[in-house]
């Protein structure tokens, strides 16, 4: 027995020792992994040699203005695609409801003339109170969401026209009445914006720019023409998309023009009103049902498309701590802001010509292809007449280019000066109805109507942003007075539909004469440096609550419980909280510098409360905390 135990014990210790190399071994090797796996990690948090900092910023900047760029042409494409949509939609919907036949038969004593009656009076009548509310909805949802929300209540119009009756068609028209002014002033306003950005990305080594601060004069002039340029050249498309439905729907179902002109009498400035005499039936055939409703389905289709256009390709106008900043100055100011721009006299000079510019693209689709096209050629050509103009106008809409070498003043006044021709030969022009040989002379009228167009629209839009290209927090009051006076002028062409032809065209020589000579004087004025006066913007009140998130609120105590407690707590703040303050007093007066600069660059509103804003943070903050921890110690 003993010499088994002694034996065990030799080959235990022969086992530690053959095991002890291999210990020392595995130590070895831990070691080993352990500085390789070192070496690797600071290899990797090193300074790499390939690394080259300023192409990778380059690069960044080079994204960032792609991005900008793909804004525009999406905004572009969206509102485009909206009112494609929009207005062949009404086109066909006013069609087919002003033939006598279709209404007895389809919808009997529904009352579909007087429903379209006040439809239209809610698309032209709504828009007229867009000043009191477009600012403030533009500020509380962002210029992105307001054109989201716009294209929305579009979409919502289609939707109706599945079940036509009153309390469908009525409120939808009246809510794109509301909706009009908002959109065209986020439009307009976005794409300046994003000029001022591109801008921004293109030069961003300069010191304005990483500072944020104001932009030099007439530094951002050429992106904007162009950015307006190419929104315009897409946007016009819509009136060609527009009539799709008309030519590919609508028109093998409509009767030849000596039926429809038969009672008619005259055209052009020799009529009042639209076309008296037209004939009420319009219709040859019916179309069915299941057709209307599949072309209704497809321009649901592109309403949501546009939505998800401007949901998903357009980016955000404004940084976050900017868009904070312009909802902050208080909405009884944003409220009062646009009446307050009145005051500069550029925008009252501007004021004909926004009037006009409301004018003269109502009477080419309505009074101009109406009274003139329709008169004379019948229904059936009606789609030539609207297409011919828009390509005209999204053509010529690149005309505007020619302000990056040329005079501003020289778009308007090119424009003006085709119109005032044309209105002219239209007061002249002596037509009758149903003859097919004037044509030519029609499709040429709309094509340098659209020159017309194009050069005022433009040049309007452009004029706007190069004048206030350097004031950010203004755009949304100007392109809101712009397109409020645009509502005002499809208001006032909605009351004088029944008003002879050559009044029409009278107003519209002598508005476009007014305008004239008031842009014209405003160019004087601004050559002679004549001070004009900007409404002052208030600066922004953030509400900084502090820690709130640390205190317990009690939701059952009054207001005179919760007034003794504030009494103690400020009571406690003054006894425990003076070492605390007395111990960061040296390191606040350290990073004040750094924490006003910053702060200061995000909101202008940090830098007006000052040191005094801060310390006082500070020092609630450290004595909630400190109250908070000893409750937790109890």
């Amino acid at each position: 027995m003993m010499e088994a135990c002694e034996r065990e014990e030799l080959i235990v210790d022969a086992d530690h020792l053959a095991a002890a190399p291999n210990g020392i071994e595995n130590e070895l090797l831990d070691v080993g992994e352990e500085d390789h796996m070192q070496g690797q990690m600071e290899e990797f948090l090193g300074p790499q040699a390939e690394y080259n900092e300023e192409e990778e910023e380059r690069k960044y900047y080079r994204r960032k203005r792609l991005g900008v760029i793909k804004n525009v042409l999406a905004a572009s494409v969206g509102a485009m695609i909206v009112y494609s949509v929009y207005m062949g939609l009404l086109q066909m919907q006013l069609i087919l409801h002003y033939d006598m036949t279709y209404r007895e038969v389809k919808y009997s004593n529904l009352g579909l003339v007087d429903i379209d009656r006040k439809m239209l009076m809610g698309i032209n009548v709504t828009p007229i109170i867009g000043l009191l509310y477009t600012p403030i909805l533009i500020r509380f949802l962002g210029t992105k969401w307001m054109m989201f929300l716009a294209s929305g209540i579009y979409a919502l119009f289609v939707s109706t026209n599945y079940w036509e009756r009153y309390y469908t068609l009525v409120p939808s028209a009246v809510a794109i009445g509301v909706a009009i002014v908002p959109f065209w002033a986020s439009l307009g306003n976005y794409i300046t914006r994003m000029a001022q950005q591109y801008y921004e990305y293109v030069n961003y080594r300069e010191d304005h720019v990483q500072e944020q601060k104001k932009l030099p004069k007439g530094a951002c002039h050429s992106y904007i023409i162009v950015f307006q340029s190419v929104f315009h050249i897409i946007y016009h498309l819509s009136f060609v998309f527009a009539e799709f439905p008309m030519l590919f729907v609508l028109n093998g179902h409509l009767r030849e023009s000596d039926h429809i002109l038969y009672n008619v009498k005259g055209c052009g400035a020799n009529i009042s009103g639209v076309i008296p005499g037209f004939n009420s039936t319009v219709l040859l055939n019916l179309p069915r049902s299941m057709l209307l409703i599949q072309v209704e389905s497809v321009l649901m289709g592109f309403a949501f498309l546009a939505m998800l256009i401007f949901l998903l390709l357009c980016g955000a106008a404004y940084r976050p701590t900017e868009e904070i900043d312009l909802r902050s100055i208080g909405w009884g100011n944003i409220f009062q802001l646009p009446f307050k721009h009145f005051r500069d006299y550029r925008l009252r000079l501007l004021c004909p010509f926004f009037i006009y510019s409301g004018f003269e693209t109502l009477f080419a689709v309505t009074g101009f292809s109406l009274s003139y096209g329709v008169c004379v050629l019948g229904l059936k050509k009606l789609w030539l007449l609207i297409v011919v103009y828009g390509l005209s106008c999204s053509i010529f809409s690149s005309l505007s280019l020619c302000l990056l070498r040329l005079p501003r003043w020289l778009c308007l006044a090119a424009g003006a000066a085709v119109h005032i021709v044309l209105l002219v030969a239209l007061l002249a022009l002596p037509l009758y109805p149903d003859q097919p040989k004037y044509l030519g002379p029609l499709l040429v009228i709309s094509v340098l109507w659209g020159l017309g167009t194009a050069l005022i629209k433009t040049g309007v839009n452009t004029l706007l942003g190069m004048l206030y290209a350097e004031d950010k927090e203004r755009l949304d009051f100007i392109y809101t007075i712009f397109h409020w006076w645009q509502a005002i002028a499809i208001f006032i062409v909605y009351l004088w539909s029944n008003l002879p032809m050559r009044a029409k065209l009278s107003i519209l020589l002598a508005t476009l004469l007014l305008a004239c000579y008031c842009y014209w004087l405003m160019e004087r004025r601004l050559a002679d440096k004549k001070a004009y006066r900007l409404p002052r913007i208030p600066r922004p009140r953030h509400k900084v609550k502090g820690y709130r998130y640390l205190e317990e609120d009690n939701s059952d105590e009054s207001d005179s419980e919760r007034s003794e407690e504030d009494d103690g707590d400020d009571r406690d703040k003054n006894e425990d909280g003076e070492h605390v303050v007395e111990e960061r007093r040296a390191e606040d007066r350290e990073e004040e510098g750094q924490d006003a600069g910053v702060q200061g660059a995000d909101s202008p509103g940090t830098r007006r409360r000052g040191p005094e804003g801060h310390h006082r943070r500070l020092e609630d903050a450290n004595v909630k905390e400190e109250e908070r921890e000893e409750r937790e110690e109890w």
